[in-house]
């Protein structure tokens, strides 16, 4: 999927919004490491991370060229301040009609309007791509991303006790949200 939009954000500097590929590689992954490092509440930690740049430029472009999935980035100053996109959540019949959401924006970007622009992005390009269900699952004490998420229409439709285990705080709840497309 193709996509490319410029925003303006709270503070009055403009971000672009478009799609990830290939030569966007290295700061893709610098900017997941930076992530993944300043939150407890994604997936990951760095140290964790199991892909290669060549794997990471592959993915990258194949989401670029696919008809329902996609990973956009949000650029602000020319840095990449964050990442969203979505994937099928598998091939078969009865399940295909689902998309697995995910987002991370680096902490000094946060409360400024590139969180709710990559989720709007990515909700409109779910529906563009046919899919009935977007589905996320956030770590319970995250009430910042659940806000957001609420608001732009996701629903809880349950919880996974002990669903994330931290290293920082231990065992948390993961809650498992979906908005109809």
């Amino acid at each position: 999927m193709k996509y490319y939009k410029e925003i303006t954000l709270k503070d009055g500097r403009k971000c672009v919004l478009r799609n990830a590929d290939g030569k966007d590689v290295n700061e893709v992954l610098a900017t997941f490491n930076k992530t993944h490092a300043e939150t407890d509440f994604l997936l990951s930690y760095p140290d964790e991370k199991t892909f290669t740049v060549e794997e990471e430029t592959e993915f990258l472009e194949n989401a670029a060229n696919s008809a329902n999935e996609i990973e956009i980035i949000a650029i602000v100053d020319g840095k990449v301040a964050g990442s969203a996109g979505f994937y099928p959540v598998g091939k078969r019949e009865k399940i295909r009609h689902r998309a697995d959401f995910g987002i991370s924006v680096e902490m000094v970007y946060w409360g400024l309007g590139i969180g709710r622009a990559l989720t709007e992005s990515c909700i409109e390009l779910a529906r563009q791509a046919g899919f009935v269900q977007l589905e996320l699952e956030v770590v319970g004490e995250n009430s910042r991303a659940i806000a957001l998420y609420e608001s732009c229409g996701f629903r809880e439709y349950g919880r996974n006790p002990k669903g994330f285990k931290s290293r920082i705080s231990g065992y948390q709840d993961l809650v498992q949200m979906r908005l109809e497309l």
